[in-house]
């Protein structure tokens, strides 16, 4: 049985002008997308490990939630922080642009914390959700110390907030060693842009330069256009395969060769719906699949359909059952 992590905030969502609605809805939000993804992409063979700091306000709708999730462990990594729990407030301009206020929050988890329930695991699964989940350094410590792959879609770390709680896209400092500490890297269209902002020259062309024996892949996510991808030399399938326990290095390490590079597109999407979250069902979804030795176009495509089909779904309540088809809308 693979045990696999996925480390996020869970976040209640007040969302304003979804679908053109007058009124807004409040509902969980955050990790609990991924985690509805990871659900529906599991298979028999995987068990799911949530690593959750919840505030005390909502731990108990919190855990609520968590226990409509099949067959999750929720004793290893879950744990009630005396902090508020992260709430957002979510304003639709279209489907692909919006506005992110954020009150509360939990502190960010320290290696301490983080070493005993990683040794428990086969691979990592991180969604950067509020951006403050881990530091760089603790980072860097997982790095050096989890012999097995990470996947890390660095989201909200390219948000800081303004005074009044408003999100605001800011460059990444220390770039080069944030992407550094992961195996598999996710951002979307407009963060690759951001990443790339000191880079003389084109932002695909950086993150063709940016993979190597670290970062073994970088994912793009396009929206309705669907997803790209570059892929380092050092990329072999099955990624559990990688590491050898006990052993703090990768086992393959690339011998030079081309970055290879693709763009899967969408086959059908609908045109009306819900896109929160599918950044987030996108990912846990790919990242189960590369876990479970899927080739990277093949996981991508899954994850495109998966995507795809959460604009069909009100929020993230259900979402795994609707994923794999057991439930309608």
């Amino acid at each position: 049985m693979k045990r696999i992590g996925v480390l996020g905030s869970m976040v209640w969502d007040r969302i304003y002008a979804r679908d053109g609605r007058d009124v807004p809805v409040e509902e969980w939000g955050g990790i609990a997308y991924a985690l509805g993804g990871a659900a529906a992409a599991a298979g028999d063979d995987t068990r799911i490990v949530p690593i959750i700091r919840l505030g005390a306000d909502l731990a108990e709708p919190a855990l609520r939630f968590l226990q409509t999730l099949p067959d999750f462990d929720l004793e290893t990594g879950v744990r009630i922080v005396d902090a508020p729990n992260n709430r957002v407030e979510l304003r639709y301009h279209d489907r692909q642009r919006r506005f992110e206020r954020l009150t509360g929050g939990v502190p960010p988890w320290t290696w301490q914390e983080l070493e005993p329930i990683v040794d428990t695991l086969d691979a990592l699964y991180i969604n950067l959700i509020s951006g403050f989940e881990l530091d760089l350094e603790t980072a860097q410590q997982l790095r050096r110390a989890f012999p097995a792959p990470i996947y890390a879609d660095l989201h909200s770390i390219f948000l800081g907030i303004g005074p009044d709680g408003l999100r605001v896209p800011r460059p990444l400092e220390h770039w080069p060693e944030w992407l550094r500490s992961f195996d598999i890297v996710q951002v979307n269209e407009d963060e690759l842009g951001l990443l790339a902002h000191a880079w003389q020259g084109d932002p695909w062309r950086f993150a063709a330069d940016v993979v190597g024996n670290d970062t073994r892949v970088l994912f793009v996510t396009l929206g309705d256009r669907g997803s790209a991808y570059f892929a380092s030399p050092a990329w072999t399938p099955d990624p559990l395969r990688w590491y050898e326990r006990g052993i703090i290095r990768p086992s393959i390490v690339s011998t030079g060769g081309a970055v290879r590079s693709g763009r899967i597109g969408i086959v059908s999407a609908p045109d009306e719906g819900d896109p929160t979250g599918c950044g987030d069902v996108w990912g846990a979804t790919c990242a189960l699949h590369l876990f479970r030795g899927a080739e990277i176009e093949d996981a991508m495509r899954i994850a495109n359909r998966a995507a795809a089909r959460n604009v069909e779904h009100r929020g993230a309540t259900g979402l795994h059952l609707h994923l794999t088809g057991r439930i309608g809308t």
